[in-house]
């Protein structure tokens, strides 16, 4: 119960808060209820280990969480930092923990309580991990504060072709670690019998500098849909995990060319490592296939520049990945290593997350081995303007919205109904022309339609389809998986007729 639960949703700030220990108000009914068995600091710190089994406390309670230890989704060896001690600092770490479906699993392993005489040790009073984080854009919509993941609001999402920096959407599954640029080292290791670089910002900076425009949107996005059909865990998003940016930095094929990597025959992984980490010394990592890092015409960026400015500190200054096309969690941020290797990174968030699954896979049932990993997305719009429950005036709408999809698949056409998918307009494509295979970036769209005479009620839904001529599904039903990811259904907003 340290390392991120699958279920992530919108804590505000996340404060782990227990009550202090304290006698027991006496039973007037001893014979409905068992007194708690008792023990001490000392004696929970004695069971450490499987041999001893493994307790914890939060609060004034104690736990034996022996035979969840394996069971553990961030893993064992994350659980085992607490063994013997209080999992407070650890849920200051990752507040996503502070559930009441995760208090309630950890009820069942309840096996007594602390002796009220007993107080707590100093050490309690650690070190906020998240204090040192950036200073965020007040019109963002925060869905959790602890790590920081917050969406731009509909209607400024498409304000701008390039959204600004300070509202571009935020998706953090650590703290944000402060770098110094003067200090900072990305590693590339080298091929077997090649050498390694160790390259400061000045020596990144010496490689041919590529510029691209380039939408990252998050696995995410528009889960929240999702849920109003089937609950799912994860980050509650709307409509805003997806953003567009200009990107300036080194191709990652030429820096790994300078590291003596080449293409070859057997099937090989570019491995990131970011600076971010948890207790443990354990990195944000994922990786994409080396075919498509070494592809020029991939454009994969060791970015350091976004919208003509250095990264911002919650986007992975000094350097991060982008890779076009390709879900954001492979964007890996605050970069510190690059390797390559036989098979993709063994991170829980490339093996044990973002992943796809059929509708009738639960929690009891899934097998993270069994699907790939998410690698290119598919095509995807959504209404940004009017909004949800909105009154709009009689006579003419404005809709407007984006639309994307990944591989760099071009959006060629954006269909719009204004009475829930009877009847159809084609609206307006804007924004940067689309390069052929190149399609990096979304389309704005927008339409201005009559509106029908006597509706009280518009059901207003978009639809987009891309050079391969694919389309979004018309319902959430058949697409629906256990962590709300992939959600591209027609997109829906119902709006009020005014009189």
């Amino acid at each position: 119960m340290l390392a991120p639960p699958l279920r992530q949703q919108s804590l505000g700030a996340g404060r782990v808060s227990q009550p202090p220990c304290r006698r027991r108000t006496p039973n007037p009914n001893p014979a409905t209820q068992e007194s708690p068995h008792i023990y001490t600091r000392e004696e929970v710190r004695s069971h450490s280990s499987p041999e001893t089994r493994i307790w914890v406390t939060l609060g004034c309670e104690v736990f034996d969480v022996t035979e969840f230890v394996d069971l553990h989704p961030g893993g064992p060896s994350k659980l085992m930092l607490a063994a013997g001690g209080p999992l407070e600092p650890f849920w200051a770490l990752y507040a996503v923990h502070n559930q009441p479906h995760v208090r309630e699993m950890l009820a069942q392993y309840k096996i007594g309580e602390l002796s009220p005489e007993d107080k707590a040790p100093s050490t309690l009073k650690t070190s906020d991990p998240y204090i040192d984080d950036p200073v965020r854009h007040p019109a963002l919509k925060v869905n959790s504060q602890r790590p920081f993941n917050a969406e731009p609001p509909p209607e400024l999402l498409t304000e701008n072709y390039i959204t600004p920096n300070p509202i571009f959407f935020t998706r953090n599954h650590l703290p944000v670690p402060n770098l110094d640029p003067e200090t900072y080292r990305l590693h590339v290791v080298g091929p077997p019998g090649g050498q390694s670089l160790c390259l400061s910002l000045d020596d990144l900076y010496k490689f041919p500098k590529h510029e691209i425009t380039v939408t990252l949107q998050c696995a995410g996005n528009r889960r929240s849909e999702m849920t109003q059909f089937k609950e799912v865990r994860g980050l509650e998003w709307n409509i805003g995990a997806i953003s567009t940016a200009r990107w300036a930095g080194a191709r990652l094929c030429d820096v790994l060319a300078k590291a003596g990597h080449q293409l070859c025959e057997t099937e090989a992984h570019v491995c990131f490592e970011g600076l971010d980490s948890d207790p443990t010394g354990t990195a944000y990592g994922a990786s994409i296939p080396l075919a498509r890092a070494m592809d020029p015409e991939a454009e994969v960026l060791l970015a350091y520049e976004m919208n003509g400015q250095p990264l911002p500190r919650d986007h992975g200054f000094p350097v991060r990945v982008v890779v076009p096309g390709v879900v954001g969690a492979r964007h890996v941020k605050w970069l510190g290593k690059v390797s390559v290797e036989p098979e993709e990174s063994y991170s829980h968030w490339q093996r044990r997350d973002y992943k796809g699954f059929s509708p009738s896979v639960d929690w009891d049932t899934v097998d993270f081995d069994s699907a790939p990993s998410i690698q290119e997305l598919p095509v995807q719009s959504a209404i940004t303007e009017p909004k949800d429950g909105e009154t709009v005036q009689s006579g003419e709408v404005t809709i407007k919205g984006y639309a994307w999809s990944g591989g760099g698949r071009a959006v060629v056409r954006v269909d719009v109904s204004l009475d829930g998918g009877l009847t159809w307009h084609v609206a307006e494509l804007d924004g940067e022309e689309q390069r052929p295979r190149k399609a990096w970036a979304w389309r704005l769209w927008q339409l201005q339609a009559p509106v029908p005479a006597g509706r009280k009620e518009l059901n207003i839904v978009c639809k987009a389809v891309d050079d391969s001529y694919n389309v979004q599904p018309d319902t959430v039903a058949p697409i629906w998986n256990l962590r709300g990811v992939l959600s591209n259904a027609w997109h829906h907003v119902h709006v009020h007729v005014a009189p």
